[in-house]
């Protein structure tokens, strides 16, 4: 795991403390694995995978909307490695929850819905309190962490 993050750091372009970087994909990891854990049918190893690579070739902090198509791509040049050791059901989970991220929709499918609800329940890490929509949440476990989520206090780039 240590040589996947250290690649996928490399071609890092923002800063590591901003807040798409490292700390937010940490973050993204821990709540997804959690929802994972009690969401019926979510594959855990691909909600991770997914904290790694949604975020990791964006351009800037602000307005990209491709990155998440470049992390998909990032990942697939990896698959079949010794660093990423997903079949591809697992990949094309991975690779839709990436590019989709971003697009305001909600799904059905257990795993990009944890993907999905997880980055969601971080959006107070750029240092405002924003409102998140239930609506926008796809999974009863999301929509019952938001409670939790609300009450967090992140600093930026935290």
């Amino acid at each position: 795991m240590e040589d996947l993050i250290r690649l996928i750091l490399d071609g890092y372009e923002l800063p590591v403390d901003g807040v798409h970087g490292p700390a937010h994909w940490a973050r993204v990891s821990r709540v997804g694995l959690k929802l994972a854990k009690i969401t019926p049918g979510a594959d855990q190893e691909v909600v991770h995978m997914f904290a790694l690579f949604h975020d990791s070739r964006r351009e800037n902090e602000n307005h990209d909307p491709d990155h998440g198509l470049r992390g998909a791509e990032l990942a697939r040049s990896m698959k079949d490695t010794h660093l990423l050791h997903l079949n591809d059901a697992q990949f094309e989970l991975l690779r839709y929850a990436c590019t989709n991220h971003t697009n305001g929709e909600t799904t059905t499918d257990p795993t990009i819905g944890c993907c999905w609800d997880a980055d969601r329940l971080d959006l107070d890490r750029v240092g405002v309190e924003l409102e998140i929509d239930p609506d926008y949440l796809s999974t009863d476990e999301g929509r019952v962490l938001l409670t939790w989520a609300k009450r967090r206090v992140v600093p930026p780039g935290v």
